[in-house]
């Protein structure tokens, strides 16, 4: 073999053993040698980052672009996708996924030599062998070889239903160049005896459950064709900590599990490992097993069967990437679809299949087979021969590629992935969810979406955020299961809305009548008489304990409010009205009132808002905040008006459904600074239609408004106000206060936004705030930024607290619903302090019992 030895080409890595200096060439072949795959560049990390300094893993340096799965530690991590693929066939050191159960083991340069591992059990010669001994006594071997965590796609399985392991994405793969010894011929120099059916392997990381450890097959470890190794070196340089420095065992073609990373035992034995980790790990239990039925009965852990060794068949697109779009009128006539396909056991994948009709039809990819290169390659590489000539077996992925006509993937809504072995093993349509939530391996569907002439392309799922399709289906209350991706099937009926329930608003046996002289003559803020569907109600009994505050009745004085009333209260709310009702209206009243209804002067106003009338506002932006999230522009009637809406109150929005044309009222906190000119923003959670649940009628009606649009607005409304400098006004009574404590749920952090921002911006006030914020998932965390902002301008003056039910593995935060502790530590009652609170129903609920029983008054809770 020729070889050149330029310093750019060969490397020296000396290790100070007492008796001398082991010295391990790196040789690369010349250009005259065949064309194989060599390393991309790399370059080792040599900070600790920031997030594993607090750590145990405070000795290792980490590569900032890696993606934390399990938070900070342990350290459990996919690179990005993209950056993985465009690396090649062989990845960097530094981007190589890692999966640790807890510590780093760390090893300094002068522990190596004296690093050991044991072979022992059912053996005749037990041994005991150093670092030297590995690599001066055996032949060393170099190949390559892609390691697969068992998890990787789990987020999929997770979002159909939160299995027992963290959200790998597509990303928990890589491959690189392994160098030492054959398993095989270390276990020989110990003479397995005849009764040994199974290697134990035990690495050097201490948990909570002992070391970590694992077992495989003897007669599999002992075959050459299954090249199962122990490695030292990765891509030519010595491993690094994440990757069991100083030696590992390297299993191709099965999970990465059975890799155990810092190796120190082999221990032969007529029965699989009875560790822990291989007992309670790395297992596809029957997909009927619930994670209580696991729970409750140890026999489904116990069982061999459900073990997992070998990877199954499984393939991702890559590009078109995630949230990629292309600009139908600047594109090509053709786009490359590429990704990455992968078997287990040795199997070679034969067939990569991509189709855009739902799985109808199919198109075959090209697929390139790196790993052959290697097979004709004779001599060394990085101090290990190259010696795959006569072994056919495949233990790396492969990358395939096909060109589609932009036009063919502009009539699709998605594009599906399947690869086939060359056993026939092909990728299920379906998902097997299990509890475990591993081998995930179904088609693989990236959705397709036109807006304009713009095509936009959504993975499944995403590692680092919340996202993807799956995530959009689940929650429109799609089925992720049932076959079809969450759609209904065609000709199938969506559930429609329950029946509303009739509520008798009058009071039993009252039958006066009530003319319009007599209306008009009790109409006024002192005794607020009004009509809802021709019934005369008074509001004075309700003045004080209103939630929308005083205001929302004296200012439905004298009027007809049946649209507004109807369209915003509650079933609760209207049960209460017969306690009010006086009378009915006579026909003749009724419609004088209507004619008499005041249209407004027309000349232009400083303020908009108006508490008797209605005022139209403009629909100028939408901006997109996520998937089901909107900001809402809106111009006033000129750009010199200011909003007129004080700090903690609320206005009436009303807009024509444009499914029935029926008006649809609901109240609202903007989410703009209340004296902002000329326009109001409005934040808004879109609840869309599912089979099962018909969706939001306002949030619809807005969503589907186009730009242009006009809306009525009428205000304000609430008991509350926020004068400033801790002063607060409930239902028309001042208060001093020192500080806040505010909870929120969702949307409901509006009207609490709109007095924390109050406080923040005014340097001078000295009332300072905590924020409670319970979420689902975290990009439903609304106007975060402003948050972190505001906690980085001031922390003593402001301190925010989220928490989620539904937090990602990599969620560094609070987590489960606004509870008992969590208000027991944030919200303890204090003298000319207030309770705030916003959010759904239960939240609030909850909340006012908690709240109550800590020791809080009634009277310093407020809920919007």
């Amino acid at each position: 073999m020729a070889t050149i030895t330029t310093q750019a080409q060969v490397t020296a890595d000396r290790l100070p053993f007492k008796n001398g200096e082991i010295t391990v060439e790196h040789i690369i072949p010349s250009p005259a040698e065949p064309n194989i795959p060599l390393p991309p560049p790399s370059k080792s990390p040599v900070d600790i980052l920031d997030l594993d300094k607090g750590t145990p893993d405070n000795h290792v340096p980490r590569d900032p672009r890696l993606i934390r799965l399990t938070g900070v530690h342990p350290f459990n991590v996919e690179p990005p996708l993209t950056a993985l693929y465009n690396e090649g066939f062989l990845t960097s050191p530094e981007l190589f996924y890692v999966r640790n159960h807890g510590p780093v083991p760390q090893v300094h340069d002068e522990d190596i030599p004296n690093w050991d591992i044991s072979i022992e059990g059912l053996v005749e010669n037990p041994l005991v062998l150093n670092f030297q001994d590995i690599l001066q006594n055996y032949d060393q071997i170099t190949a390559p070889i892609t390691l697969v965590c068992a998890g990787n796609r789990r987020k999929e399985q997770n979002t159909v239903r939160k299995s027992k392991g963290f959200s790998w994405g597509p990303a928990g793969l890589s491959t690189a160049l392994f160098t030492g010894p054959m398993m095989a011929d270390i276990l020989r120099s110990a003479k397995p005896l005849r009764r040994a059916k199974y290697v134990c392997m035990e690495g050097a990381d201490k948990l909570p459950n002992g070391f970590y450890g694992t077992s495989v097959k003897l007669n599999w470890a002992m075959d050459l064709h299954r090249g199962i190794m122990l490695a030292h070196k990765m891509n030519g340089e010595d491993l690094r900590p994440d990757h069991g420095r100083p030696l590992r065992a390297v299993v191709p073609g099965q999970i990465g599990g059975r890799s155990v990373k810092w190796l120190k035992k082999l221990i032969l034995t007529d029965t699989p490992s009875d560790n822990w980790y291989h007992i309670n790990d790395n297992r596809v239990l029957p997909t009927m097993v619930t994670p209580e039925m696991s729970a409750q009965d140890r026999k489904w852990w116990t069982d061999e069967r459900y073990a997992i060794y070998e990877l199954n068949v499984n393939s991702v697109a890559v590009h078109p990437q995630h949230e990629e779009e292309i600009d139908l009128a600047t594109a090509g006539s053709n786009y490359t679809v590429k990704g990455y396909a992968y078997a287990g056991g040795g199997r070679r994948i034969t067939k990569v299949e991509v189709s855009l009709d739902r799985g109808i039809s199919w198109r075959l990819s090209e697929v390139e087979y790196a790993e052959d290169k290697y097979r004709d390659f004779e001599g060394n590489l990085f101090g290990g021969k190259v010696d795959m000539w006569w072994r056919e077996s495949c233990f790396c992925w492969s990358f395939w590629s096909l060109d589609i006509p932009v036009s063919d993937l502009a009539s699709s809504d998605a594009l599906l992935v399947r690869a086939v072995d060359d056993a026939l093993s092909a990728q299920p349509r379906d998902m097997y969810w299990s509890v475990l939530g591993m081998m995930n391996n179904p088609w693989f569907r990236v959705t397709i979406t036109k807006d304009m002439n713009i095509l936009k392309f959504e993975h499944p799922t995403h590692p680092a955020k919340s996202g993807g399709w799956m995530e959009r289906v689940k929650k429109t209350g799609g089925d992720l299961l049932d076959g079809t991706w969450g759609e209904r099937a065609q000709g199938e009926e969506p559930v429609g809305p329950e029946q509303v329930k009739e509520i008798n608003m009058k009071k039993y046996g009252v039958s006066r009548q009530i003319d319009l002289q007599e209306f008009k003559a009790n109409s006024s803020s002192e005794k607020p008489w009004f009509v809802v569907n021709g019934e005369v109600y008074d509001g004075t009994a309700f003045l004080e304990g209103h939630p929308g505050g005083a205001t929302s009745i004296t200012s439905s004085a004298g009027l007809d409010v049946s649209e507004d009333f109807l369209a915003i209260h509650s079933e609760t709310a209207k049960e209460m009205m017969s306690d009010y009702h006086i009378g009915n209206l006579d026909k003749v009243s009724l419609d004088a009132l209507g004619h008499n209804a005041s249209a407004g002067s027309g000349e232009p106003r400083a303020v908009f808002l108006q508490s008797r009338a209605w005022a139209k506002a403009t629909l100028t932006e939408k901006k997109k905040i996520s998937w089901d999230t909107r900001i809402f522009v809106f111009d006033l009637e000129h750009d010199k008006q200011t909003l007129g809406l004080p700090i903690g109150q609320h206005l009436m929005i009303k807009v024509q459904d444009p499914t029935n044309n029926e008006a649809v009222i609901r109240s609202y906190t903007p989410m703009s600074d209340t004296n902002l000119n000329g326009k109001m923003e409005l934040l808004v959670k879109i609840y869309f239609p599912s089979d099962s649940i018909p969706g939001g009628k306002m949030t619809m009606a807005l969503d589907k408004l186009p730009i242009g649009s006009a809306i009525d607005c009428k205000g304000p409304t609430g008991r509350f106000e926020y004068l400033g400098n801790g002063r607060v006004s409930i239902s028309g009574k001042e208060r001093q206060l020192r500080s806040f404590k505010m909870i929120c749920g969702g949307t409901g952090i509006t009207p609490v936004f709109q007095v924390l921002r109050a406080v923040m911006q005014d340097t001078q006030d000295p009332t300072t705030c905590v924020v409670i914020d319970g979420n689902r998932q975290e990009e439903d965390i609304l106007c975060r930024s402003d948050l972190d902002d505001y906690v980085a301008l001031d922390g003593r003056k402001c301190t925010v607290v989220h928490t989620l039910t539904k937090g990602s593995d990599n969620w560094a935060g609070r987590r489960g619903r606004v509870s008992k502790e969590l208000l027991a530590e944030y919200t303890a009652p204090e003298a000319h302090s207030m309770v705030l609170v916003c959010g759904p129903g239960p939240m609030e609920k909850s909340a006012r019992a908690i709240l109550l029983a800590q020791g809080w008054a009634e009277s310093d809770l407020h809920f919007f």
